[in-house]
């Protein structure tokens, strides 16, 4: 048993070491490596010269130990009400089986009538099976794995725990996250699994979030010829945040890669309600309106079909809540466009007001 402050650095003590951190971390279980135990192996080679001396085939001698072992269908058995006949099995018992020396005590029939048996006629060689070398990246590597239980149920907790404890055990140990090894000569850990999962997936949707912020943008500023007004109307995006993450811890769910898709989502339908409202102002103040006025009128006039349209979107939502793999997309939309609709109309109203008085 590893103490707590050794890992030695070697292939077979890291292994010990990391799996020994896992079984002592709490909530973590079904430890598990691919580690292979030596396991026996023998060979049978026969002497051909003897058993030709005593009239019996290569081919005789390897079919009595392919049927001790394997078992050879000698008949069958036929009835009337039998659709497909029954082979007739002779085969040693199991427990026979597990000792080749007593399966080697089986005779065969000289060309003399004489018994003779098997390990007269073979000499057996005795070394070790090959273990699988498994490899990643071109590069051979040892998998431990496990997993998590408990009321925290994503392993990325259990897994920067047990990195922690490495660190302070082992200072010498170096661990990757996302990049593998750079020194293949070297041992270390590299983690993945459901983390490298977890760390690809949105980092794949952060990257398509901002590209969609940066195509929104441009097109606002397309539209309104300012650079300032399509900042205003994006204000609320980050909003959605207060909705989100709050709609997600009571209704005690995760927060998952659909629910990163709904942000997504939320940030067409925020900026759609504020283009509506700032449009809206620059036609009531091209009519005459003055600018404060036009403020007023806009969100109060807007704000019945813009409500409407929040709640028509949570209520499609409502219907994939129960959806095990959707969840997080409907909690997304449901929550974020209850507080983004409110905040929207306040906000846009006082920020273009703010800017442009």
């Amino acid at each position: 048993m590893l103490q707590d402050n050794e890992c030695p650095q070697t292939s077979v003590q890291l292994r010990r070491c990391s799996v020994h951190q896992l079984e002592r971390t709490a909530d973590i279980v079904d430890v598990d490596d691919s580690v292979e135990y030596a396991a026996d192996r023998y060979i049978v080679h026969v002497d051909r010269q003897k058993a030709a001396t005593f009239g019996i085939t290569q081919d005789e001698l390897v079919n009595a130990l392919k049927t001790a072992l394997e078992g050879q269908d000698i008949g069958y058995i036929h009835g009337n009400n039998v659709k497909f006949a029954t082979p007739i099995r002779l085969s040693l018992p199991t427990a026979n089986k597990e000792d080749l020396y007593a399966t080697l005590s089986l005779k065969l029939r000289t060309f003399d009538g004489h018994l003779i048996a098997l390990s007269e006629l073979v000499n057996v060689e005795q070394n070790k099976i090959e273990n699988v070398v498994y490899h990643k990246d071109l590069l051979p590597v040892v998998f431990v794995t496990a997993d998590m239980a408990g009321d925290l149920d994503s392993p990325l907790y259990g897994m920067f725990d047990i990195a922690s404890q490495l660190q302070n055990t082992q200072k010498d140990l170096q661990q990757f996250y996302i990049n593998p090894p750079d020194n293949p000569y070297q041992f270390s850990i590299k983690w993945d699994g459901e983390w490298q999962v977890t760390y690809e997936t949105f980092r794949d949707m952060g990257i398509a979030y901002s590209i969609g912020l940066l195509m929104i943008y441009l097109l606002v500023v397309a539209q309104f010829k300012s650079y300032i007004v399509p900042l205003i109307i994006m204000a609320p995006i980050p909003l959605t945040i207060i909705g989100v993450l709050p709609g997600h811890a009571i209704l005690d769910a995760k927060f998952t890669a659909t629910s990163m898709i709904g942000m997504i989502a939320l940030a067409g339908i925020i900026v759609r309600n504020s283009i509506l409202l700032v449009d809206f102002i620059n036609e009531l103040v091209a009519q005459g309106m003055s600018f404060s006025e036009a403020i007023i009128t806009s969100a109060s006039v807007r704000a019945k079909p813009i409500i409407l349209t929040g709640l028509a979107a949570m209520l499609g939502a409502f219907f994939i809540l129960d959806d095990p793999i959707f969840k997080g997309l409907a909690i997304s939309l449901i929550f974020g466009i209850f507080v983004s609709t409110l905040l929207t109309l306040l906000i846009i109203p006082v920020l273009y007001y703010r800017v442009k008085h």
